[in-house]
């Protein structure tokens, strides 16, 4: 139990970080206001959720995991190039879009894959699920 409840709080860590870092990347291009405060309200959310997740962890004496190296690579290089081609905010939009659908997708798999998790590891990653959920809904005005 307590394997696959490290496990599955290590993924929600890495994907809050990559999740906080892609809106940092993005925010400095939003030029409509009403985004700006959307997605920096989503980053207050994650970074709540992030801190719980570092809660949990230190329980556990685990140091986290931090977002694949090539990810975090290949995510800034299609955020500049795309800003760069097209609209800003439609093209944030659809990125941040794009992002949260791959988070979504991967917390399952992990909820999944470490099903014997504790129970209040697993409401965090559904919380961290929903908040993502959320975003991609409020994002379809800017799309």
């Amino acid at each position: 139990m307590e394997d696959d409840t490290i496990k599955l709080l290590r993924e929600c860590n890495a994907g809050i970080k990559m999740g906080v870092s892609t809106l940092d990347d993005v925010m400095e291009h939003v030029q409509e206001d009403s985004l700006r405060r959307l997605l920096a309200k989503s980053k207050e959310t994650h970074t709540r959720l992030g801190n719980t997740t570092h809660e949990y962890l230190k329980e556990y004496h685990d140091e986290g995991k931090e977002p694949a190296m090539m990810a975090k690579v290949m995510s800034k290089m299609k955020t500049n190039m795309k800003l760069d081609d097209e609209g800003p905010d439609s093209t944030i939009a659809e990125l941040v879009t794009d992002g949260c659908n791959m988070g979504i997708k991967s917390l399952y798999r992990y909820m999944n894959q470490y099903p014997v998790a504790e129970d209040k590891v697993r409401k965090l990653a559904r919380e961290v699920a929903d908040a993502e959920e959320t975003l991609v809904k409020d994002l379809r005005a800017y799309l």
